[in-house]
């Protein structure tokens, strides 16, 4: 059923529709959990879950048996932790534990991903006020050289463990650089390091793989694994098979349709100029909708089995497509072309837009009229 929805008659006057498969994102939890056997599978959901719409990925994932989430700020988890209040559900925070949000973080449940030995002394401090130590996974730098703490760091906190004393730690933590391409070195670099670290620390769970990490086999599984992109359809491995099962369709309303003669010139700076007669359709989505501007020239719509071709500039809130292959039937005022779907995936438009298919669905605009599949028995 689609759940979320505003009326069948809002639905027609949208002017583009956001289809959003909450089952598939659970099917596509499920798949990775099997590909990790004993380790457990926990669930990004930073950024609105990449635009989906974290709150509800979250209950869904639930419901599929996902117990720990990780999102990227206070404010993220905050929110998360108002729509999913089981106890049973751990929300980790990876920007960790800031200066002055201690007592906010405690207050919510909420697990900090420290990345600085500053954040370890006041989270230490934080516990001491509560009277009982507080949790936290630790973040190890192996490679990727942004947050987490750097080798001098974690040397430090091996020569001298009681540094660590006081938190009660639930997981040691460090993030792949190059899992996307399985054939880099450096994912074996990372590996041996972090099993390095994990061998000088005290004993505590480990998180290293992604969704690209989870595929690089078991050797990177450890304990613990947060997928992030593979659950929302994206394609963890550049170059390879996509296993995930498809989430996003989008589909963007034609509001004109209009003959062109040779010569004539669409959109902004007049980029595009027919060399034929033709007809183009004027569609309702534009870079104010994530629709990304660097699509221009490169993507393509789908009409049925037809592929258009986007032509001229793409602009705030419009695009317009060659339509002249299409019937003549099927193109008019009201007619929905898919943007995105089966086929014209989140990592074909990534390719034609430059980019890749987090942004591609991080961008995802707000104007669109959402609608959220999910099984009734499920929902």
């Amino acid at each position: 059923m689609m759940t979320g929805c505003r009326t069948s008659t809002e639905a027609a006057a949208a002017a583009s529709l956001l289809r959003i498969d909450l089952d598939a994102v659970a099917a596509n939890y499920q798949l990775l959990s099997r590909r990790l056997a004993t380790a457990a599978c926990g669930a990004a959901v930073k950024a609105d879950a990449y635009g989906i719409g974290a709150c509800r990925v979250a209950r869904r994932l639930a419901r599929a048996g996902c117990r720990v989430f990780f999102v990227a700020t206070l404010d993220e988890a905050v929110a998360l932790r108002a729509e999913v209040a089981d106890t049973g559900v751990d929300i980790a925070v990876l920007c960790g534990a800031l200066p002055g949000t201690e007592s906010v973080l405690a207050e919510h449940r909420l697990i900090p991903v420290i990345n600085d030995p500053g954040q370890i002394a006041r989270w230490r401090r934080a516990g001491e006020r509560a009277g009982v130590p507080l949790d936290a996974m630790l973040h190890v730098d192996t490679g990727m050289n942004r947050l987490g703490l750097s080798p001098r760091e974690t040397n430090r906190l091996a020569e001298d463990p009681e540094l660590l004393g006081g938190v009660n730690w639930r997981c040691l933590v460090s993030h792949l650089a190059c899992a996307d391409d399985p054939d880099d070195p450096e994912n074996t670099v990372q590996l041996d390091r972090v099993r390095a670290v994990r061998a000088r620390l005290p004993a505590m769970p480990v998180s290293l793989a992604n969704s690209a990490g989870i595929l690089l086999g078991p050797d990177w599984h450890f304990d613990l694994a947060r997928p992030g992109i593979a659950l929302y359809g994206g394609g963890p491995q550049s170059g390879r098979k996509n296993p995930m099962h498809r989430v996003v369709t989008l589909l963007g309303r034609i509001l004109q349709v209009r003959d062109i003669e040779p010569g004539m010139r669409v959109g902004y700076g007049g980029d595009y100029q027919a060399c034929s007669p033709g007809r183009v359709a004027t569609v309702a989505a534009g870079y104010a909708d994530g629709y990304l501007r660097s699509s221009a020239g490169c993507a393509r719509v789908h009409l049925g089995r037809i592929a258009l071709p986007v032509v001229g500039r793409v602009s705030m809130d419009l695009i317009t497509v060659d339509v002249t292959e299409a019937p003549e039937a099927a193109v008019f005022p009201g007619a929905l072309v898919e943007l995105l779907g089966g086929r014209n995936t989140i990592d074909d438009a990534a390719a034609a837009a430059g980019t890749i298919s987090y942004e591609i669905l991080t961008s995802l605009g707000r104007r669109y009229h959402r609608e959220y599949l999910e099984d009734a028995a499920a929902g």
